[in-house]
């Protein structure tokens, strides 16, 4: 068993509280380090978003997903209206600030039943070495930020999701969660403690490990993967025709052949995939929509060095595996959201902004688009401060 918890709390290095894709990095490092090559993989409250990021991300690591006490978005909307809504948790927040590293604060974090002075001291001092009032500060403002929600029908691992019924944290979210993630398994449990450690948490190990042992007793061969989660990427230039016959065609050819070493540069820095290259267009995969963004917005502003002017657009989707390549509809979505970017500009979908949560980049509004050859109509937001 490998037990770790986010980086800037316990006693790792009290950094900027780190966005998803930062965690699934972590997780990445962690099993490597370990020399653990699939795992099953739980995550708790707050864990359980990246947990489900990770799965999706990389099923060729994930043996498993187990989710306890834990919700697909952070806040209150109208298709998800058992969240409290962004007033009623900055209230609720300020009360957790208040009280943290206190006796008062720590009786969220002991049994009542063993809730004397004596332990709720001691708690306290925990509490204070786990992190300061202004880490969980940042931790709960990244938390209601997080919306997972479009990416659980791509997970494809065995899945458990348990929750206590009388947990201040709605037992919707697991039932919401145990109908959109394929094959998962709900389990509710009686009490109400939060914490996985509190209250009867034998019948919570008991059923973790009757989910697990079969898993574990079956032959962990590698998994033939037809599918993943990948942000896709596409770019070209704003008025090649117009500045082609401007420049002429040799030096168009050279022209040409800088642009695509700048942005192969910037692909290699961000860990992008290179999958195609039409005349002056380029088709990028990622594995971690952050990552995606800042690619796009540096490989701009290499471009405008050039005295060129590119448009990208990105989504992050489910794309299946083709000899190495990535296609399907989020491929398609990736295309026409690029065709709607404006010069200079680089537009996201609503799934790749939510999913970013925590990363500091900033979006602004495009309003809703209908792209052409994909169904309903489709949020879209232009990249701001990065």
């Amino acid at each position: 068993m490998i037990v770790f918890d986010k980086r800037g709390t316990g006693a790792s290095d009290h950094v900027e509280v780190a966005d998803l894709e930062s965690r699934m990095d972590d997780v990445r490092a962690v099993m490597d380090d370990a020399g653990s090559a699939r795992a099953a993989v739980m995550g708790s409250s707050e864990g359980g978003p990246m947990s489900m990021l990770f799965a999706a991300t990389y099923p060729e690591r994930t043996r498993a997903l187990v989710l306890y006490g834990t919700f697909a978005r952070g806040l209150w909307a109208p298709d998800y209206p058992w969240m409290p809504t962004r007033a009623e948790q900055e209230r609720e927040d300020e009360e957790d600030v208040r009280t943290w590293g206190t006796p008062e604060g720590a009786r969220w974090y002991v049994h009542p039943d063993d809730a004397d002075d004596e332990t709720l001291r001691k708690r306290a001092a925990n509490m204070r070495m786990m992190g300061s009032p202004g880490a969980v500060a940042a931790i709960h403002r990244m938390n209601y930020e997080i919306d997972v929600r479009h990416i659980l029908r791509t997970i494809r691992v065995p899945t458990l999701v348990l929750h206590r019924v009388e947990d201040h944290l709605s037992i919707d979210n697991a039932r919401f969660l145990a109908r959109e993630i394929p094959g998962a398994r709900l389990v509710e449990f009686p009490g109400g403690p939060h914490m996985a450690f509190l209250g009867d948490w034998k019948s919570l190990v008991r059923e973790i490990e009757s989910f697990l042992v079969p898993l574990a007793a079956a032959p962990d061969d590698e998994p033939e993967t037809e599918s993943v989660l990948a942000t896709v990427l596409f770019t070209d230039i704003v008025g090649s025709t117009a500045k082609a016959a401007s420049v002429g065609d040799r030096a168009w050819r050279e022209l040409l052949d800088r642009h695509h070493s700048a942005i192969r540069a910037q692909l290699a820095r961000f860990r992008g995939r290179e999958l195609d290259t039409a005349g002056d267009g380029f088709f990028a995969s990622f594995d971690g929509p952050a990552r995606a963004i800042r690619c796009a917005c540096a490989i701009r502003g290499a471009i405008g060095e050039l005295d060129l002017e590119i448009r990208a657009g990105l989504h992050t989707g489910e794309c299946e595996l083709l000899d190495g390549k990535v296609a399907g509809i989020a491929v398609s979505i990736g295309a026409r959201v690029a065709a709607e970017a404006g010069p200079g500009e680089v537009l996201v979908s609503q799934t790749v902004k939510d999913l970013v949560a925590g990363s500091g980049i900033g979006f602004e509004s495009r309003g809703v688009a209908a792209l052409k050859g994909v169904p309903g109509e489709w949020q879209l937001y232009a990249v701001g401060d990065v």
